[in-house]
């Protein structure tokens, strides 16, 4: 109780900071409608996460198929492997847009007036569980997909040979499931580094400017204080010993990170600069505090995937914490 006394009076007192019930949340009536809707999603995310481990790729078929262009078994063989990799990249592409619809039903519960975004995500913890598993999934996601150059090599693969339509007397019926509008948009998604950041970055930035009548800071506020609860959870011993999982602070530390670089995304100064609400030099820290095999992970995101780390604005003792 000592410690507890001394997280509510020392500098943290100027950041939200509560229990967020990640292991147990469970929703009240007023949150079962989004809940049930965003459940929906999120259920299928470990077999989205299985598939993509599991991604193999077709490269020896490919580069086969490449050295001997006048082989037409080899061709076929190579054609063959491709198709069934671009299906479950379709999959892969579509679970995102529904995460993208999730997303913006979890926004629209957690920033709505008249409470708080602080009074939303300590009233509404099974949302705020729903939000954080959210950006749980779509880091392994990315950390995954960035292990794997497989994945743009297979695709650009198969736009070439469907552009190319030399294959005779072959089955291309794979185009009624992928045509080239959806091709493109597959290829955009791909060719970024991290997708399904990049695809909540974007989700979070329509629903900001689809919502005029909306402050911008009831959005990036519900992300800054989740960043906050999060430090403050991990930093804090009575707090921890509330997990009943070591997994639990893996999971908060990713939660943390996920939401400090959409923050740093869709707020126009982003997270590194002195106005910010969120506490950038006291999550590093407690990030560095961690084993390094958690974090290092963790860290590169933060310093390769957020917007406004370089900019001229961001205090030189922040950006050298992440060299």
């Amino acid at each position: 109780m000592g410690n507890l006394l001394k997280v509510l009076t020392r500098e943290i007192e100027n950041y939200p900071h509560f229990f967020l019930d990640f292991e147990n949340a469970q929703p009240t009536d007023g949150e079962r409608e989004v809940w049930n809707q965003v459940n929906g999603v999120l259920q299928d995310s470990e077999s989205i996460l299985s598939g993509l481990q599991a991604y193999k790729g077709a490269g020896q078929e490919i580069r086969d198929a490449i050295q001997n262009p006048s082989d037409m078994y080899l061709q076929e063989q190579a054609w063959n492997s491709v198709c069934p990799l671009v299906i479950r990249l379709k999959k892969f592409y579509g679970f995102s847009l529904r995460l993208e619809k999730a997303l913006q039903s979890l926004l629209e519960s957690l920033t709505c007036p008249p409470c708080t975004p602080t009074q939303h995500l300590e009233k509404e913890q099974a949302l705020a569980k729903q939000f954080a598993e959210i950006l749980h999934f779509t880091l392994r996601f990315d950390e995954l997909k960035m292990r794997i150059p497989a994945i743009q090599n297979d695709f650009s693969y198969y736009r070439r040979t469907i552009s190319r339509n030399r294959i005779n007397n072959m089955n291309l019926d794979i185009e009624n499931e992928v045509n080239n509008e959806m091709a493109n948009r597959m290829s955009l998604f791909y060719a970024e580094a991290t997708p399904m950041l990049k695809t909540l970055s974007m989700a979070t930035t329509n629903f900001v400017a689809e919502n005029k009548t909306l402050p911008l800071e009831n959005t990036t506020d519900v992300l800054s204080t989740m960043a906050s609860v999060c430090k403050v959870m991990l930093e804090t011993p009575d707090y921890t010993s509330r997990f009943n999982s070591e997994d639990t602070l893996l999971f908060c530390m990713r939660v943390m990170v996920g939401v400090i670089i959409l923050y740093d995304h869709v707020h126009p100064n982003g997270a590194f600069n002195k106005s910010s609400k969120i506490d950038m030099k006291g999550c590093i820290k407690v990030l560095k505090e961690q084993p390094a095999d958690n974090v290092e992970g963790l860290l590169n995101a933060l310093k390769f995937t957020t917007k406004h780390l370089n900019d001229e604005s961001t205090p030189k003792n922040i950006r050298a914490m992440l060299q």
